[in-house]
C-alpha cells in the first residue's frame, strides 16, 4: 500500500499508466474478505484492480515456494496481456535482509545472498522492479499512516512454521535491538554482493575470450585451453569453468562435481568426462576441456 501511495503521488509528474494487481492465495479464511476490500477502496480512488485467485488441486498443499511461483507466473501473464514493460514490487531492506540470513543458513553461493537485487528480467519484455528497497517495513508503516491509507494485514505472517516469519519474528528483533539499523545496512550489503557478483561475471568474460578455443572431433562447443587453466588459482578455475559451462551449456555444475574435476585437473597428464546431467558430459585431456552432448 505504501507503494500504491507514492506511485500515486508520483503519477502526475511521470504519465505512468498505473494497474493493481491483487493475488488472493485462498489459504487464509479471510483473505477473500480482504481481497474485496481492497477491490473496493481501489474502485473507490478510481483505480483499475485485476485480481487473480489461486486455483489448486485439493492435495496440493500451499508452500511459499509455490506460492511464489504462482504470484509471479500470473504477473508475466497479466503484463504481456496489457503490454505492460514493468512489474513493480513493494519489497523493503527489511524483505532482503530476511533474504540474506535465510540464503546464508543455507550455505547459498554469493549469487543466492545477492538475490532480491532492484531490478531483473521477470521475462522476456518484463521487468521486475523493486523501488522500495531503501526503505524499511518501519518506513513504509510510517508512509502509510501519513498517506491515510488502508492496511490489510496478512495473518499467516504470523504462523511460525514459515522460516520467513521466524526469521522476521525472532532474529531480525535482536539483531535490530544489538544494531539498530541493521536491516538497512544488510540489504546495502546484499546491494554491494550484487554489484561484486556483475563486476566479476564481467571479468569472467573477458578471461573466458582468452581460454576458448576450437573444439576437438565430437565437441558441439567451444572448448578451453587447459594449459592456461592450469596455472591459475584452484578458485580461479572454478569460477571460469562454472562461467564457461553457464554460457555455452546453460547450467552450472554441482559442487561437488566441480571440485572433483578440479582435483583431476591437478594431475598433470590426466584424461577423463563427467555426467553433468540432461545428456551433457564434460571432457578433458592434454591440453583441452570440452562439453558434448548426447541428444
Amino acid at each position: 500500500m505504501a507503494l500504491v501511495g507514492l506511485l500515486l503521488a508520483l503519477q502526475p509528474q511521470h504519465g505512468w499508466r498505473l494497474l493493481l494487481w491483487h493475488g488472493d492465495h485462498r489459504w487464509r479464511a479471510d483473505s477473500t474478505a480482504q481481497a474485496q476490500g481492497l477491490q473496493a477502496w481501489a474502485r473507490s480512488r478510481e483505480l483499475p484492480l485485476l485480481l487473480d485467485s489461486w486455483e489448486r488441486s485439493p492435495e496440493q498443499r500451499p508452500s511459499e515456494a509455490s506460492a511464489r511461483s504462482w504470484r509471479y507466473g500470473r504477473l508475466v501473464q497479466r503484463a504481456r496481456q496489457l503490454a505492460c514493460r514493468r512489474v513493480v514490487t513493494g519489497h523493503t531492506a527489511s524483505d532482503r535482509a530476511e533474504t540474506l540470513l535465510l540464503h546464508l543458513a543455507r550455505g547459498s553461493h554469493r549469487r543466492g545472498l545477492a538475490s532480491l537485487g532492484r531490478s531483473r528480467l521477470l521475462a522476456p519484455g518484463v521487468e521486475l522492479v523493486r523501488p522500495l528497497l531503501g526503505f524499511c517495513r518501519s518506513d513504509t508503516g510510517r508512509i502509510c499512516s501519513d498517506l491515510d491509507l488502508p492496511l490489510w494485514l496478512d495473518s499467516s505472517n504470523q504462523e511460525s512454521h514459515f522460516s520467513r516469519n521466524r526469521v522476521r519474528q525472532q532474529v531480525m528483533p535482536v539483531l535490530e535491538s544489538l544494531h539498530p539499523g541493521a536491516a538497512r545496512r544488510m540489504a546495502r550489503s546484499a546491494q554491494q554482493l550484487a554489484e561484486a557478483e556483475l563486476a566479476q561475471e564481467e571479468l569472467l568474460r573477458l578471461a573466458l575470450k582468452d581460454l576458448e578455443i576450437q573444439p576437438p572431433a565430437g565437441g558441439l562447443e567451444p572448448a578451453l585451453d587447459r594449459r592456461k587453466l592450469e596455472p591459475l588459482q584452484r578458485a580461479n578455475q572454478g569460477q571460469l569453468i562454472q562461467a564457461w559451462l553457464e554460457r555455452v551449456g546453460g547450467r552450472r555444475c554441482a559442487g561437488r562435481i566441480l571440485d572433483g574435476v578440479l582435483d583431476r585437473l591437478e594431475e598433470r597428464g590426466s584424461a577423463g568426462r563427467v555426467d553433468l546431467g540432461d545428456g551433457w558430459r564434460l571432457h578433458w585431456r592434454p591440453p583441452t576441456l570440452w562439453l558434448s552432448r548426447e541428444v
